[in-house]
């Protein structure tokens, strides 16, 4: 296809937008079609309460690939990125807590009130990971290669990949080979015997999936994440005015590298004939001739809902069902009229700073596995896992004057969770079967299901406010609104197939060349024109930006 043709691009998440910036460097004409009122896919802030902001799904940057800042120059349209120090809070219920500094001997200091044996390995486990993630850096940013008929460049890339790898000396190479398939817990507790450094650890290696910190390779989804920040508790970082404004900063930067940008411009059907793509079809009607489509979607929904399956060759079809894509993260945000007091924190010492970055909750890692086991049978645990924010402490414009946002990822919430227990029968009432019958009755399947979250959705809330009150007794009182946001709603307001934020399974069977499926990792699909953009690539992992400027330049050159 000659440059200068205009390529649709569906969606208008961060990864998109990123896509419409390089094919509109490289000379095309893409046309980003978002079927709501703004973009942004997950980065987005919205107004959930009168004069109350929060960034509504994910609530902090990636952060964004360094190479991928640098092209898009995002300080040229009034972006601000703010950096908290400490990053990370992790209070306990007695009181104890840990403060992750950005200076690793600072952070040291603070662990050595738990444990000086602790504190004298954190810089090793530091220098361990910065160390890793170079090699993961370099992995992250390569088109996955051809599996059968590898092209030079593919081998180019995984001489360069190798190089990296000999480079951490024969020690690192084992370490990499075995802490990979590894369980985070395991991992952490190599280097560390303290349970809340533990746990703040390995929380890295299960956001956002359906893995404990028990679970085989959860190790692998640490290492990557510590590809675009290497720091041992992972970014904190917040664009001023909400993830609303990194979207807003990555359209103006492709409409000015010539970019269209639609809102309000749902992309029903994706035209396909003879194995190639010939248009696209908008909600109310209108037909849009294009020669090539790039889908920000994520692979179930471009493939089943967006594509005639019929012309998906059915091996292929096949995988793509089979991709796990199973959400385990809601969201809660909280409006409220003042800043919660935490009881590990005392008042004089300046919490505000304290508060400032992302809060953990979750003391231990056995409290972690529990939270994940309710997960495995439709249920929430009655004690999650939770990452906080408190925006409106360096980005006080987010709140009416004097008060706050609270905004707290929840896991882990599966997709299809069970119905509501029934309450218990009055003693007085019969049963309503023998008791041969009400005896089978215990071993019934539990129903499990998506639309079960309508009922339950104030269950979750309540469960998070008494879970945060354990640590912030003045909470329950503070608050004004409260908005729920579970993995039905990902799905059905937000476009998420599943409810996963991250468009498909991170797991060891799912990075890298088998993702979204092996043999079509490259971007590229197996309907000519056809291509993939979103998280549902490799590499697949947060606010990075990658998966979008990976597919751009595979898109540039299959298209010239």
């Amino acid at each position: 296809m000659p440059i200068g043709q205009r390529v649709a691009i569906v969606g208008g998440g961060h990864n998109a937008l990123i896509t419409a910036f390089y094919l509109a460097k490289g000379g095309f004409k893409p046309l980003v079609l978002e079927r709501r009122e703004i973009v942004g896919g997950g980065a987005i802030t919205e107004e959930f309460h009168p004069g109350f902001r929060a960034s509504t799904l994910a609530h902090t940057v990636g952060p964004l690939s360094a190479a991928v800042a640098r092209d898009l120059q995002l300080e040229k349209f009034d972006f601000e990125i703010l950096r908290p120090d400490p990053r990370v809070f992790a209070p306990r219920p007695d009181g104890q807590s840990l403060l992750f500094q950005n200076d690793t001997a600072r952070t040291a200091a603070n662990i050595a009130r738990l444990s000086e044996k602790d504190a004298a390995k954190y810089a090793q486990f530091a220098a361990s990971l910065e160390e890793l993630s170079g090699f993961f850096t370099q992995l992250c940013s390569i088109t996955p290669p051809a599996i059968d008929t590898p092209t030079p460049e593919d081998l180019w890339n995984l001489f360069k990949t190798g190089r990296g790898v000999r480079s951490l000396g024969k020690r690192g190479i084992f370490d990499l080979l075995r802490w990979g398939p590894m369980a985070v817990a395991d991992f952490a507790s190599e280097f560390f015997e303290t349970e809340l450094l533990r746990a703040v650890i390995a929380a890295r290696g299960i956001f956002g999936t359906a893995l404990g910190p028990w679970s085989a390779g959860s190790t692998a989804v640490l290492l990557l994440r510590a590809a675009v920040d290497h720091h041992p508790a992972g970014p904190a970082a917040f664009p001023r005015g909400g993830l609303g404004s990194l979207t807003r900063a990555l359209a103006d930067a492709a409409k000015q590298a010539g970019a269209e940008i639609r809102t309000n411009a749902e992309v029903q059907h994706i035209r396909a004939k003879n194995g190639a793509v010939t248009g696209v079809v908008l909600t109310g009607g209108e037909e849009i001739a294009i020669e090539a489509v790039v889908s920000g979607a994520d692979p179930k929904r471009t493939f089943f809902k967006l594509l005639d399956p019929t012309q998906l060759d059915p091996t292929f079809a096949l995988r793509v069902r089979n991709f796990r894509a199973a959400g385990t993260v809601a969201k809660v945000n909280l409006a409220l009229n003042g800043l919660p007091v935490f009881s590990a924190l005392d008042s004089a010492e300046g919490s505000l700073n304290t508060l400032s970055g992302r809060i953990h909750i979750g003391p231990e890692i056995d409290y972690l596995e529990r939270a994940f086991d309710a997960s495995k049978y439709g249920e929430f645990s009655t004690a999650p896992y939770l990452d906080v924010t408190i925006p409106t402490i360096l980005d006080a414009p987010m709140a009416p004057d004097g008060k706050h946002v609270l905004s707290a990822y929840v896991q882990f919430a599966p997709f299809k969770v069970a119905a509501a227990p029934a309450p218990p029968a009055a003693a007085s009432e019969k049963p309503a079967r023998s008791g041969a019958a009400e005896k089978s009755n215990l071993h019934a399947p539990i129903e499990k299901s998506e639309s079960n979250w309508s009922a339950r959705r104030k269950d979750l809330g309540d469960v998070v406010v008494k879970t945060l009150a354990a640590y912030a007794p003045n909470l329950p009182d503070l608050i004004e609104h409260m908005q729920v946001i579970t993995p039905h709603d990902l799905e059905t307001s937000y476009g998420f197939t599943g409810g996963h934020i991250f468009h498909g399974e991170l797991a060891l069977d799912q990075l890298f060349t088998m993702r979204p499926v092996l043999d079509w990792a490259r971007y590229k699909t197996p309907i000519r024109g056809l291509y993939l953009c979103g998280s549902g690539t490799h590499p697949g992992n947060g606010l990075t930006g990658l998966s979008g400027a990976n597919a751009a330049r595979e898109i540039i050159r299959d298209l010239r």
